[in-house]
């Protein structure tokens, strides 16, 4: 059974006994929002992320989701990319489409991935500029309080050191306030060139859900979520703020086994 709770300003935290468990749970949540959505807008603009993540949605791809999700409505895009070919390993897209998107009816004009024949900062660019036309269609809703894109859901996953996306602990990246895109060439993990939605297009989503499994991570949820001193450092997941949207963590044990919060005692 989860356990689940707001966590004062921090969103909603489900804590999952098990990996399936966790699995099960996102996969509804996805279903619902998707559901949700069409139903109010006639379409489900999702961004999603790399590394596990694409993993723990594979429940999407099994009954009843992959019959009961209406996936014709779906537009997908990327909250980072990293700037290598499509078929290459380090791929978001690739491991989104193996993992995930070839299994599902998803119509592949809706599948908006990052010119990858560019560089990073004309693949940010172009990506922005794609953005843009989908949102003057209505396709991606435009926020109530800024000029920004309102995605339906951004999903996002959570590295040891604390990054969100390619957004990095004290990277340049995490100041841009203008542009909606922004390129880093400069990873601390490979590959070091990579696109990254910028923070104040993820806090202007309706939904984001942080996604974080193992004991790795541990360090790096208490340091984004709990009430921490002004000596502790500011990490990329705790600038994870929706202004107007719902923000939800998706735990394991692990991740959530050093959080002060009552929730996990």
């Amino acid at each position: 059974m989860a356990l689940s709770g707001v966590h004062k300003n921090k969103g909603e935290l489900r804590i999952h006994e098990s990996l399936d468990e966790l699995r099960t749970d996102l996969a509804d949540y996805v279903a619902e929002l998707s559901e949700a959505s069409v139903k109010e807008r006639g379409v489900f603009a999702i961004a999603l992320s790399g590394g596990s993540l694409i993993g723990l949605m594979g429940k999407l791809c099994e009954a009843p989701y992959n019959k009961t999700v209406d996936w014709s409505k779906w537009y997908i895009f990327w909250a980072d990319e990293r700037v290598v070919a499509k078929n290459h390993a380090d791929s978001n897209y690739k491991l989104a489409k193996d993992g995930l998107l070839s299994k599902v009816s998803i119509v592949p004009s809706h599948v908006h991935s990052i010119n990858d024949s560019v560089s990073a900062e004309e693949a940010a660019d172009d990506y922005e500029f794609a953005i843009r036309q989908l949102v003057k269609t209505r396709v991606v809703s435009v926020s109530e309080i800024s000029d920004c894109p309102k995605f339906d859901l951004i999903l996002l996953g959570l590295g040891p050191d604390g990054h969100v996306a390619s957004l990095f602990p004290n990277h340049p990246a995490l100041n841009e306030r203008e542009e909606w895109v922004t390129f880093i060439t400069d990873s601390p993990k490979p590959p070091p060139e990579r696109i990254t939605f910028t923070l104040p297009v993820i806090n202007s989503a309706s939904n984001v859900a942080v996604v974080v499994t193992g004991e790795s991570k541990a360090e790096s949820v208490h340091l984004a979520i709990d009430d921490i001193g002004p000596d502790s450092p500011l990490i990329p997941a705790r600038m994870v703020q929706p202004a107007m949207g719902k923000l939800v963590w998706f735990l394991d044990k692990l991740a959530a086994s050093k959080l002060d919060s009552n929730l996990n005692k």
